[in-house]
């Protein structure tokens, strides 16, 4: 794959700021899913990835987190290769995919300390801090299992913030979310890039973020093309 002239060669001339991809190739089967995918998300930007199903957008990201072995390419964090220092790197990194990543049985409080906890210590005020800023205060105590799809999203989302990780990989992060739920998802990802965080969103319909802070990237079969940074 080949991005859009301007982008690829400037993929990782600058990556120790940021997350960088350089000719990823990954096959899936007989599919030649990415094939020379090159980008650079740099600090306080968000790429948001859009693509038909099928596209590889869910490959994409699975390859940022080092998740799935690379036939070729490498993926740098602040300028490191990501293998390198695999637990260094995902101290600072929260992945949401299309499941929340959530247990049933634990309340929603419960799953953000178990998550979150195995990173650092969490306090009873930082998991009512992050439910109450997802929407999702009154539901601190009640069992994930009970809890619709859309707030399940949400205490997701909370376990996102919470982590205090700098880099976001977001997998369809509005799945099941209601329009003030999406509202909400732009909030905390222009928060997150106004704090000087890197996020980078597979997502089926655009967010709107500040102009500043956005860029946009479509993932097509044998091709990725990612807009030039707005002014």
């Amino acid at each position: 794959m080949r991005p859009a002239a301007g982008t690829a060669a400037a993929a990782t001339a600058d990556a120790a700021d940021g997350i960088a991809a350089d000719g990823l190739h990954l096959w899936r089967g007989d599919t030649h899913v990415l094939q020379g995918v090159s980008l650079h998300v740099r600090a306080g930007e968000c790429l948001q990835v859009t693509g038909a199903n099928g596209s590889g957008k869910t490959t994409l990201l699975r390859a940022l987190c080092a998740l799935v072995p690379l036939e070729a390419g490498r993926v740098c964090w602040r300028g490191c290769d990501v293998h390198l220092d695999p637990l260094a790197f995902r101290g600072e990194l929260a992945y949401l995919g299309h499941d929340n990543g959530l247990k049933g049985d634990l309340t929603a409080a419960e799953n953000l300390h178990y998550a979150v906890g195995l990173r650092r210590r969490v306090t009873r005020d930082e998991s009512g801090a992050a439910l109450e800023r997802c929407g999702v205060p009154a539901l601190r105590g009640v069992p994930v299992r009970r809890l619709s799809a859309g707030q399940r999203r949400r205490v997701a989302l909370a376990r996102v913030l919470l982590s205090g990780a700098s880099l976001w990989l977001l997998d369809e992060p509005g799945s099941n979310l209601d329009a003030a739920g999406s509202a909400l998802l732009s909030e905390l990802l222009a928060a997150h890039a106004q704090a000087g965080g890197v996020s980078l969103v597979a997502t089926h319909q655009a967010l709107e973020l500040p102009a500043d802070a956005q860029r946009r990237a479509t993932l097509q079969a044998l091709s990725l093309t990612v807009a030039p940074v707005m002014a």
